[in-house]
């Protein structure tokens, strides 16, 4: 190959069939060449577009030996500081669990589409949701869109690999008689209120554990949610606001849930006094035994989880609490705009979309009515 200027470059193909892009740039002074690999000519030369336009603005090459899962590891340390902390466990679960165990040790400039897709279909096989693959090609396509735009890779092979649809898990409820099992189950529990809570106002387990004293009227039988519990970083709770603005809301409650709650502030407040200088104060009204907030892992795989077997129950997620006060509000004849109000939906539309297998046992019912009215004439 005849001698070249620096920042310039040509496109070849090996004996093997891969094309190479080889460029020549300046760096620390001295001039330096550097290749990259391509399945095909139009890439090749893609990349060597790439290369020179970085070369030209004084840029860095892209690395050739970047792995996807040094590249990915770097790219979360990145991410910390700008995203929710349950947004970032998340992110940081699929990166962990998935993705860099399947792609990382592909060189990040080599990543194919087909590689991409051949891991989708192993996650696959192995049992995880379509949900799940979502989830991961969604954090690897951010990943790689990065990755663009920084000059380490030519392309965003993630944008070529059709990811499969989510899957809706099963709506899991609890019948009339089988919440009330579960609540006689809860009976002194420490989390009582909590269960009776969840039952019979649907908030969402974020919500609760974010849930403060001082947004709690007792005398005015209500309470006001105004946030959700992210995380916890350096032991104090992270708070964000609610999912949607409607779900800022005045919940109204049970007298149950009354009584609950004031014995479980009793309670608290005899935790307090034993734990004494080691009590961490939130105020918030469900707490630890040292008064930090709840996990909502511990909460999910241990206390939720006990009280099913207590109940005699089959396993369930938690979430199965707030389809539960839904489904039993409109069976009761609720009306559907103030349900939808108490769940915190951003519209009754939601309300509907999620819970139309209820409204053909209430539509009965209107029937019904129109017979009884009817029938006084």
């Amino acid at each position: 190959m005849s001698k070249r200027a620096a920042n310039e470059g040509t496109v070849y193909q090996r004996k093997d069939g891969r094309w190479v892009a080889a460029v020549t740039f300046w760096e620390d002074g001295r001039r330096r060449r550097r290749a990259f690999y391509a399945g095909t000519q139009a890439e090749a030369r893609k990349r060597l577009t790439t290369a020179r336009k970085a070369a030209d603005d004084g840029l860095p090459l892209p690395p050739e030996r970047l792995t996807v899962g040094a590249f990915l590891e770097e790219w979360l340390d990145g991410k910390r500081a700008q995203l929710r902390p349950e947004s970032f466990r998340r992110y940081a679960d699929m990166v962990r669990l998935h993705l860099t165990p399947e792609l990382g040790r592909v060189a990040l400039t080599r990543l194919a589409p087909a590689q991409v897709q051949a891991a989708y279909a192993r996650f696959a096989a192995k049992g995880l949701s379509g949900t799940t693959i979502q989830l991961a090609h969604g954090v690897l396509r951010k990943a790689l869109d990065d990755a663009t735009r920084w000059n380490h890779t030519a392309r965003n092979v993630a944008d070529l690999v059709d990811a499969p649809r989510r899957t809706t898990p099963e709506m899991q409820t609890l019948t009339p008689d089988q919440a009330v099992r579960l609540l006689d189950a809860a009976r002194g529990d420490p989390l009582e209120a909590f269960y009776i809570i969840a039952v019979t106002c649907g908030l969402r387990l974020g919500e609760l554990q974010a849930l403060r004293w001082q947004s709690v009227d007792l005398d005015r039988r209500r309470l006001q949610v105004t946030a959700t519990l992210q995380g916890v970083e350096d032991g104090e709770p992270v708070l964000a606001d609610c999912k949607t603005a409607r779900s800022r809301r005045i919940v109204h409650l049970p007298a149950m849930a009354v009584e609950a709650l004031r014995t479980h502030r009793t309670r608290q407040l005899e935790q307090r006094l034993q734990a004494g200088a080691i009590w961490q104060d939130f105020a918030l009204v469900f707490t630890t035994a040292r008064g930090r907030p709840l996990d909502g892992n511990n909460v999910r795989t241990r206390s939720f989880a006990r009280l099913l077997q207590r109940a005699g129950l089959a396993p369930m997620r938690f979430h199965g609490l707030r389809h539960t006060a839904a489904t039993l509000l409109m069976a009761e004849g609720v009306n559907v705009k103030v349900a939808s109000e108490m769940l915190g939906h951003a519209d009754i539309s939601t309300t509907l979309r999620i819970y139309s297998h209820v409204l053909p046992d209430m539509q009965a019912g209107a029937a019904d009515a129109m017979d009884r009215l009817f029938a006084r004439a």
